[in-house]
């Protein structure tokens, strides 16, 4: 018996260069039933990528146990993922004046873009960003809020101040701080106000 592939023509049928395919002509495909070994084959190998990946999950929780990681780290289901906080942000911007108009449509563009925004206070040379933050813990909290000002700057029409202030706590220090009187100034209600 004789192989070839599909649509080729025999040798010595005479075909020649004319019973070829020319350039840009399709083959026809055809399937192969694979046979009943095949699925014995496919359901083990199934079943070792299987165990493997429940080695490999195994060894990432003893790996985080052996990091540390806190009980009250991990979501409800026990999964060992990293639960998100509530952060408290306080940002402070500062540059050269700018029409307190523009200041303030620029903080109201920012509050309609960015929902979770509290309070913004301004001047026309400087302003404040309070706002509520979901994040693993406080160094991704830091880091969106440094990029908070940069990233809507063109999108608001924000003035070109610069970062100068930033201050991140976790929900509980700041109802500790509200409770005790001796935290941030009180908002004068959400939204946009000057100083």
């Amino acid at each position: 018996m004789r192989r070839a592939r599909p649509g080729a023509v025999p040798r010595g049928t005479g075909g020649g260069a004319q019973a070829r395919r020319t350039t840009g002509e399709k083959r026809a495909l055809t399937s192969v039933e694979a046979g009943d070994a095949f699925d014995d084959t496919a359901r083990t190998a199934d079943a070792a990528e299987e165990r493997r990946a429940e080695e490999r999950r195994a060894e990432e929780r003893r790996a985080e146990e052996r990091q540390g990681e806190a009980a009250s780290t991990t979501d409800v289901s026990g999964k060992g993922r990293p639960v998100s906080k509530l952060w408290h942000i306080t940002l402070s911007v500062s540059g050269r004046e700018a029409p307190l108009t523009e200041v303030r449509r620029g903080l109201e563009q920012l509050a309609h873009d960015h929902p979770f925004l509290l309070t913004s206070r301004y001047a026309n040379d400087h302003a404040e960003i309070r706002y509520w933050e979901e994040a693993r813990d406080l160094h991704d909290a830091a880091a969106v809020a440094l990029r908070l000002w940069g990233e809507h700057r063109s999108t608001a029409k924000l003035p070109p101040w610069e970062i100068v202030g930033l201050e991140v706590i976790d929900r509980e220090t700041y109802h500790l701080r509200i409770a005790e009187g001796y935290g941030p100034p009180p908002a004068a209600g959400a939204g946009v106000h000057p100083f």
